[in-house]
């Protein structure tokens, strides 16, 4: 079996992360864990936080991926395999919502993904072929999305200075027979390994990554 963390956000792109891929590499070894998806902050504050311009010229994403790369290089020879994931804020409101198994076009023009909103980009997500999970949906702040825009639900979102309501959107998950998830949401040290997947295959890429979600192949950790 396979241990995979599915939320988690790195120091160098995540303003609110703060520890750098050694220490996670280090941390997530330790504890057994053979996969790590990347979801740093695919937001305004996070655009600020490294100085790019969501509305300018030139490459936007590959600043925005640098987390998932140094994580991926520290936990290379560790054995542990890294994947691309984002967690999304679009600008209608403060849900959160984690994507799986993207390619970098999807994401190419920050500026008009923030302005489309969930359920302008929900099909278009969908079509591209990546899984669209929202995170801790009765966090303080957020709201449930319309069922048919998900594919998922985080339901159990494991970081302790927040209370999720994790019953309340396991219900949720199970009355719209979304797909559920478990996630550390890790930011801090005290936040590493508490959640996360157990699969029996380990997949080879972020694209198989996704299928394997989507086709709920795991068990919650």
């Amino acid at each position: 079996m396979y241990k995979i963390e599915t939320h988690l956000h790195t120091a160098c792109v995540s303003k609110c992360g703060q520890l750098e891929a050694a220490a996670l590499a280090e941390a997530y070894k330790a504890a057994g864990y053979n996969g790590i998806i990347v979801t740093d902050h695919y937001n305004r504050t996070t655009f600020d936080y490294l100085g790019l311009d969501p509305a300018g010229p030139g490459d936007r994403v590959g600043p925005f991926l640098e987390g998932y790369r140094r994580l991926r290089e520290a936990c290379a020879p560790l054995g542990i395999q890294v994947y691309r994931g984002a967690e999304l804020r679009f600008d209608e409101c403060e849900n959160d919502y984690l994507l799986y198994g993207w390619r970098k076009d999807l994401l190419a023009d920050p500026e008009a993904v923030f302005s489309m909103g969930i359920a302008a980009f929900a099909p278009v997500a969908r079509a591209a072929g990546a899984v669209l999970v929202q995170a801790h949906p009765y966090r303080a702040k957020c709201t449930p999305a319309i069922a048919c825009y998900l594919e998922g639900v985080e339901v159990c979102n494991c970081n302790p200075r927040h209370n999720s309501h994790n019953g309340m959107a396991e219900r949720y998950a199970r009355q719209f027979g979304l797909l559920r998830l478990s996630g550390s949401d890790c930011h801090r040290t005290e936040d590493v390994a508490q959640g996360g997947i157990c699969t029996q295959t380990l997949p080879s890429d972020s694209m198989a990554m996704a299928h394997l979600i989507r086709a709920r192949r795991y068990t919650l950790l």
